[in-house]
């Protein structure tokens, strides 16, 4: 059996929404400090819509396949689905990761639930304002 799916492999090899929204609405950024992988996911929300999203990865080619993955699970989606999006799910959606491999689901999800969290806060602050 191989370590790494076809799906992985694809995601891996053709990420998908790689980059910058330079007009975000909701920016996280999260890192594991053992494996050295660095995350940052960019949302723009719009009526509690994201409607887009884009990531920058350093990291293996599991923490590229799974901030891949997981944009493409939350793009267009509201914002109460996007919350609900588990490591397990971005898992599960690329058939697997090797045991070994499975903390970079978890930073994909720590990403994602980081944006959400400074969305949260910004639409804090304009309504203080």
């Amino acid at each position: 059996m191989a370590l790494y799916s076809e799906k992985v492999m694809d995601h891996f090899l053709h990420p998908r929404n790689v980059g910058v929204i330079e007009d975000a609405n909701a920016v996280g950024e999260v890192g594991n400090a053992k494996c050295g992988d660095i995350m940052k996911m960019y949302l723009k929300i719009e009526d509690d819509i994201i409607q887009d999203v884009k990531f920058e990865t350093f990291g293996c080619g599991s923490a590229i396949a799974s901030s891949s993955m997981a944009t493409e699970m939350i793009k267009g989606k509201p914002l109460s689905e996007a919350m609900q999006l588990t490591n397990q799910a971005v898992t599960e959606a690329l058939d697997g990761l090797p045991a070994h491999k499975l903390h970079c689901s978890v930073l994909a999800e720590e990403a994602i639930q980081s944006a959400l969290e400074d969305y949260r806060k910004r639409q804090e602050k304009e309504v203080a304002e």
